[in-house]
């Protein structure tokens, strides 16, 4: 008797982590062992969701932002260590990337109600003057994190699911897993290759046209996320204002309908397509061309695509 020969299989599993769908997918020939190694992945983003939530009384962050002002909290290194890498991604993209954006007052952005005028650009400035990253004090060696001003707050919406999205690879591949996908909602981390041996082909997402792809890339142990204005915006005098907001203005960004980041590590993927929306094509691109290993594919409100200088695709 010979034992029944299986082929490799992609299995998944979708459901809904950190305010986004989130779908785990693992090429085996063990749907069990699969479905084992997937359940890891969704362990260890429900771990981080925990860490980083602002929606908990207890966690980290909010226990960080309600001693703003008063007192440095100590955190696990873990929280830490991030706070640490987001205040680096600060400082290369000269603050259009800033965890402290989370004390901007709600009232002045909500794009979920229908806002029919932006708010005065004095209004919109005084009400960013909590976000600056600099105002984050670091102990190295108690692992506190002391915000300086009262109402500062942080907030992990930037870089967390990309975080969660490469810790669950890592738990994954730990766990014995070759060829994988962790999708956080459209941002993406892809190892290893699909059961016919082929890379990974990911769709780029026409900006105009949410659902439809203007792009296909094959990929292999790489990392991509985009962010664009066509998911969250609104419109006022028939104008589309998107839902990033520059930080040191409190208004919204207009130019680039859509970034999309291409580079080995999900957390740096995601942290960096909204700054690089926020730069500008010139700027972004130009920061985007001085570091290794990171391509970017950027689309203006004229269509026109732009890409870093590494970047060679077919539409």
């Amino acid at each position: 008797m010979h034992p029944a020969i299986t082929t490799p299989t992609v299995f998944k599993k979708a459901l809904r982590l950190m305010g986004n769908q989130f779908e785990l997918s693992v090429v085996a020939e063990d749907e069990a062992w699969a479905h084992n190694c997937i359940d890891k992945g969704i362990a260890e983003i429900q771990r981080i969701e925990k860490l980083l939530t602002t929606y908990a009384e207890d966690s980290e962050t909010n226990q960080v932002n309600a001693a703003a002002g008063i007192s440095p909290v100590k955190v696990s290194e873990e929280t830490f260590r991030l706070i640490q890498r987001s205040i680096r991604i600060s400082d290369l993209t000269q603050g259009a990337f800033d965890i402290t954006y989370g004390s901007v007052d709600k009232k002045l952005w909500n794009f979920d109600s229908a806002m029919t005028a932006l708010p005065d650009a004095k209004t919109a400035k005084r009400m960013v003057r909590l976000i600056n990253y600099r105002n984050i004090i670091l102990d190295d060696r108690a692992f506190s994190v002391f915000l300086k001003h009262k109402g500062m707050r942080i907030g992990f919406g930037g870089i967390g699911k990309g975080y969660a999205a490469e810790m669950a690879k890592q738990v994954m591949k730990a766990a014995g897993v070759k060829s994988g996908i962790v999708n956080a909602s459209g941002d993406l981390t892809a190892w290893g290759t699909q059961p016919n041996g082929e890379p990974w082909t990911i769709g780029i997402v026409d900006p105009n046209h949410s659902g439809k792809i203007f792009s296909y890339m094959n990929v292999t142990d790489v990392a991509v996320a985009t962010s664009g204005n066509y998911e969250k915006f609104i419109m006022v005098n028939g104008v589309k204002y998107s839902h990033t907001i520059d930080p040191k203005t409190g208004l919204p960004v207009r130019g680039i309908k859509s970034v999309t980041i291409i580079t080995p590590n999900a957390e740096i993927a995601d942290a960096m397509a909204t700054p690089v929306t926020i730069m500008g094509i010139k700027a972004g691109l130009d920061m985007i061309n001085q570091i290794k290993n990171i391509e970017a594919i950027l689309i203006d409100d004229q269509d026109v695509i732009y890409t870093s200088k590494n970047l060679h695709f077919s539409e």
